[in-house]
């Protein structure tokens, strides 16, 4: 029996760069969910779809009541992952592998999770990537009139085991979450090499961080790679992340970096996030940098066609594009603005600063498979991660590198600073700002170079005479007040130079972009909460 519900439209739905994001017990009040899910059945037509989470707080009861709905609203079969979990970078392979018109993914990302924490509802399409913002706006636009949902009287099974059951005409199909996922790995990587060096002796540490990515990490890298049990730390999915912040960096993932700085450390430690599209990377006492990170699997990635970076993205990777003789692109914050460039074919790789990393193997950043790519490499190398990251430095140069994050400031003050630093724009050529020059400054805007689409107003990029670069620009992935964040540049050619400590490297240059768009006077801070 299908039912109609009225209800109100809520005006606080726009999706952000990763779809709808707010606080769980925001997600929790009655028809919230439900008001965003319906509209986006009235926006897309769905036939066949894919339905995961990250298993944080909300994923199962949200699990259900989509179920339901699909049910309602037409569509024929929902693959799930078997107790709701689906790492993103998964549910974008089997979207593709499956041909379904998109799929639902419940996650907040890298956001803390449980009843204080995030839940996040985004919806990729047919691609396996994130809607463009075409498919966006449209569904932003039905939230802004839905009136009512539709959803059936019986209630939806538990999707706990591997098969097919039946909610009224739709056809819910639960698969093993991991099982195609490690498939593809296989056919990407050599196993073989990677799993020699493991069994030479090599140590692995790997921190799931009690998110989604654990039952992937232990199937691969301790089942079918052979690393020693205990090497996945933190592997069992909690609702709350056992109440850390799934974010892979040196602050989150404190308890890594010391293991991996200490004196028995092992030979390679990494972590994933959330729902397992992010990384961290670091080798026995050196901390690998996502910008770097990008940029040495492109120097060492066969049959390189072209390679895209986020704009805030240091350049460290157009300058192994140069190098290679393949097309660099920058595009602006978000995923779904590679996904034209990979179905188009003109990249191999792009990657994030925010420690995105991903190939054309699926439409969305990949945690596990960029952990794979620096496995192989360094089964095929020999070398340790420091000595893989100097000679990168002495090929390329080093493309110092940080981000700034100052957390939940009031959004009208951080408004102010954005459109104040935006109406300078076209006097800040030839000022000094702390004994560094401003070259020229702009905002961001980019032409997609196949279909021609626009994004503008996408962050502003301050160059200095010196060669150092900034950006600035308010973060989409927040849910509470507003996160400004900017992006310091420092590329240095060598010889000399290539060994300076980062945060000593880019000192001359924070001072002289807090001084430029007058931070502390806007927001009233002086240091940011989060450097990565």
């Amino acid at each position: 029996m299908i039912k109609t519900v009225s209800i109100r439209a809520f005006d606080d739905q726009k999706p952000g760069t990763s779809g709808l994001r707010k606080k769980t017990v925001h997600f929790m009040q009655p028809d919230y969910l439900e008001a965003y899910i319906q509209s986006i059945f009235n926006a897309v037509p769905v036939r066949r779809m894919l339905l995961g989470g990250d298993g944080r707080t909300f994923n199962d009861a949200a699990i259900a009541q989509i179920l339901r709905m699909a049910a309602a609203n037409g569509v024929e079969q929902v693959i799930v992952g078997q107790n709701g979990l689906m790492s993103t970078p998964a549910a974008s392979h089997l979207i593709r592998k499956h041909g379904l018109d998109g799929g639902i993914i419940l996650s907040a990302s890298h956001n803390p999770a449980g009843p204080d924490g995030d839940f996040g509802v985004k919806f990729n399409g047919a691609n396996g990537g994130p809607v463009p913002d075409a498919v966006t706006d449209a569904i932003y636009a039905r939230t802004k009139e839905v009136s009512e949902y539709r959803i059936t009287g019986q209630p939806a099974p538990a999707p706990d085991r591997i098969g097919e059951t039946m909610l009224g005409d739709m056809r819910i199909c639960v698969v093993d979450p991991v099982e195609d996922y490690a498939a593809l790995m296989r056919s990407l990587f050599d196993f073989d090499a990677i799993r020699a060096m493991f069994q030479g002796g090599f140590t692995l540490c790997f921190d799931a961080m009690h998110a989604v990515t654990g039952p992937y990490a232990r199937a691969i890298f301790e089942g079918e790679l052979g690393a020693a049990a205990g090497s996945v730390i933190h592997a069992v999915p909690l609702p709350d992340f056992g109440g850390g912040h799934p974010d892979p960096n040196p602050v989150w993932a404190r308890g890594l970096m010391e293991r991996m700085f200490g004196d028995d450390a092992p030979d390679f430690g990494a972590a994933s996030d959330g729902d397992g599209d992010r990384n961290m990377i670091v080798g026995r006492g050196i901390y690998v940098g996502p910008s770097d990170s990008l940029a040495v699997l492109a120097a060492h990635m066969p049959g390189l066609v072209g390679v895209a970076r986020s704009m805030p993205t240091s350049s460290a990777v157009d300058a192994v594009a140069r190098a290679r003789g393949v097309p660099a692109y920058a595009v602006p914050t978000g995923w779904k603005y590679f996904g034209n460039l990979l179905d188009a074919g003109l990249i191999s790789i792009c990657g994030e600063e925010s420690a995105g990393t991903g190939g054309d193997h699926v439409r969305e950043k990949d945690g596990i498979w960029a952990v794979l790519a620096w496995l192989e490499l360094l089964a095929k190398r020999r070398q340790p991660v420091t000595e893989i990251m100097q000679a990168h430095w002495r090929d390329y140069g080093r493309h110092y590198f940080a981000r700034h994050d100052f957390e939940e400031i009031d959004s009208a003050a951080a408004d102010a600073l954005v459109g104040a630093l935006r109406e300078n724009l076209s006097g800040l050529g030839g000022q000094s700002f702390m004994g560094l020059t401003v070259k020229s400054a702009d905002d961001f805007t980019y032409t997609d170079p196949v279909d021609g689409s626009v994004a503008q107003n996408q962050g502003v990029i301050i160059r200095f005479e010196t060669g150092e670069r900034a950006m600035i620009r308010l973060s989409g992935t927040g849910t509470s007040g507003a996160t400004l964040r900017l992006y310091l540049e420092r590329p240095v050619a060598g010889p000399k130079g290539l060994d300076m400590n980062p945060a000593q490297a880019l000192q001359p240059l924070a001072s002289a972009t807090y001084s430029l768009i007058r931070l502390t006077g806007f927001t009233g801070r002086d240091a940011p909460d989060v450097i990565s």
